[in-house]
């Protein structure tokens, strides 16, 4: 047994147990949580409801354990896209990690299964548990079936792009709200490479995940079997007391990023990783991805870095385990890093690439480096990230006049009016992990972009953040932001802004006297918070660093 109880504090804690029915049997039994997000207002993770939580206990009870059921937040960042919610999103993510390491220590866990599925909450309950540091293992929720109509693939982000091609006139009011209304058709992760799939990924190629979860289709009866595996697993690891240190390296976090680079990953991970790593006491920055970019090549892409690829085809194409295998073959993946559920080599070996055209060779990629890339210059010293996957080669490199906008619904509001130009290049600003606070998504503009036909030729530079199905010349992450005095802030209408991606710069026709001009009597603006967001504003790093309140 990991944890150490006096008789005393033991029989104090039975005495509850009793009062809700369990036997003075059971209540020797180590007590397992099933730390569930379950909610009805979250499709990713509406999977983990009665019946699957039921088939886990029974696993876990004829192992020995006594699985009780815990539940915690599961924030989906659909729900609130381009309102004020959406500020609580990334904040979420340190909560639930709170949230996790509290109902473990506080109820003296032996061990935990953690089920999430979408973008905050997955990294957020292993932030929690590599702090926990106690046999664990995670569930994910598998995708949603893709959207359809008039035989076109849709996606909860096509809502977006609809919306801006009906006030554009392209598309009637009712073509919009069929779109709205066939676009996610079950629960599921939203079944395109985004954050929630992203972070999936993550979860598994860290070891902590059932084989095939991270790319299994939810509610089938295979995503069924991997409940029991997982908790058959779980009650393994508390028998052999092994725990998350055991086998978490800084090796495991690089190849979850060399995964995210072959795929296209969310932008996202750049905020997730590293803070998760941060909790392992590993170093993992935005500089450890711009390295491992130029290493490993992009061979699977899936919408929105494919125009009709999703998830189910990538599933059918051999999933997680085929785009392992192929990586194994650069000799830069580690095949000898270890988890829960084996060795990277043994998932390998339980892998086949089913199909070259959506999970290519290694030896005939999409592209040589990988889907992300760090960017630097006077716009984001600290730097700035574009997932370039998603952009067209023709706007790779491209040069524009800055329009300048210090929240996102203005921009949208003149994206909607038509005066957003082609050539021009958006800043968003005072959207960052402070300014805003929060640091929610710029999914909704670029959505608008796109709807209108100007995806290759606008693009957004901003020190907010993006959804992982965001699509278009979409750079984010800008550190400093503009609320700390980060340059970004100090940029005008009609400056000329240059960027290009191969070269991995940014920057902005303005020099450094002017800069310094500029910023003579300057104050950031000032957006109200209170509560939680006050407080995480007062305690984050910025997006360079995680964006995170946990960061010693």
């Amino acid at each position: 047994m990991i944890r150490q109880w006096n008789e005393e504090s033991l029989d104090h804690r039975n005495t509850l147990l009793y009062a809700m029915g369990i036997s003075e049997e059971d209540a020797k039994r180590p007590v397992i949580g099933l730390i569930n997000s379950w909610n009805e207002m979250n499709p990713g993770h509406f999977p983990f409801d009665k019946s699957v939580i039921q088939e886990m206990k029974e696993e876990i009870y004829k192992a020995g354990g006594l699985a009780l059921e815990l539940p915690v937040s599961g924030v989906c960042d659909g729900i609130c896209s381009n309102t004020p919610g959406d500020r609580y999103t990334l904040p979420a993510r340190d909560l639930v990690s709170s949230e996790v390491e509290t109902v473990a220590e506080l109820n003296m866990l032996e061990g935990m299964v953690l089920m999430a599925t979408c973008d905050k909450v997955v990294p957020g309950m292993l932030m929690g548990a590599l702090r926990v540091n106690i046999p664990t293992v995670m569930f994910t929720g598998g995708y949603m079936a893709a959207g359809r109509y008039k035989d076109h693939m849709l996606t909860l982000t096509h809502t977006k792009q609809a919306y801006a091609a009906c006030v554009e006139g392209k598309i009637t009011k009712e073509e919009y709200k069929n779109v709205v209304r066939h676009a996610c058709p079950t629960p599921g992760a939203c079944p395109f490479m985004g954050t929630a799939n992203t972070m999936c990924a993550m979860a598994e190629i860290l070891g902590f995940s059932p084989h095939g979860n991270a790319s299994v289709r939810s509610q089938s009866e295979e995503w069924r079997h991997m409940a029991r595996e997982a908790a058959k697993q779980l009650m393994d690891a508390v028998k052999a007391e092994k725990i998350p240190s055991d086998f978490i390296t800084e090796e495991s976090f690089k190849n979850a990023v060399r995964y995210m680079m072959a795929t296209g990953g969310s932008t996202n991970s750049l905020l997730h990783i590293p803070a998760l790593a941060r909790q392992a006491g590993i170093e993992i920055t935005p500089e450890t991805f711009d390295q491992i970019s130029r290493e490993i090549p992009l061979i699977s892409t899936i919408y929105p870095n494919h125009p009709t690829y999703t998830m189910e085809e990538f599933d059918r194409a051999g999933g997680l385990g085929a785009v392992v295998k192929e990586l194994l073959k650069t000799e830069k993946f580690d095949g000898s890093s270890d988890g829960m559920f084996g060795t990277i080599a043994q998932k390998a070996e339980l892998s086949d690439n089913h199909d070259t055209e959506v999970i290519h060779r290694v030896d005939d990629p999409i592209s040589h480096q990988g889907g992300l890339a760090v960017l630097h210059g006077n716009i984001g010293t600290d730097s700035a990230i574009v997932k370039f996957s998603a952009v067209a080669d023709s706007a790779v490199s491209f040069e524009g006049t800055a329009r300048c906008y210090d929240s996102q619904d203005e921009a949208w509001q003149a994206a909607l009016k038509d005066e957003i130009k082609a050539g021009e290049v958006v800043i968003i600003r005072y959207e960052g992990p402070k300014g805003s606070p929060g640091m929610p998504h710029m999914e909704t503009f670029m959505a608008a972009i796109l709807g209108k036909g100007l995806g290759e030729k606008v693009a957004l530079v901003s020190d907010g953040r993006f959804s992982g199905a965001t699509g278009g010349l979409a750079i984010g992450h800008v550190s400093p932001e503009a609320y700390e005095g980060g340059n970004i802030a100090f940029i005008r209408n009609g400056d000329r802004i240059h960027i290009d991606i191969p070269s991995r710069t940014l920057t902005a026709d303005i020099s450094e006297e002017e800069l310094e001009e500029r910023k003579k009597g300057w104050k950031p603006i000032e957006k109200a918070a209170g509560g939680w967001l006050k407080n995480y504003k007062k305690n984050c790093t910025s997006a360079h660093r995680g964006a995170t309140i946990y960061w010693d």
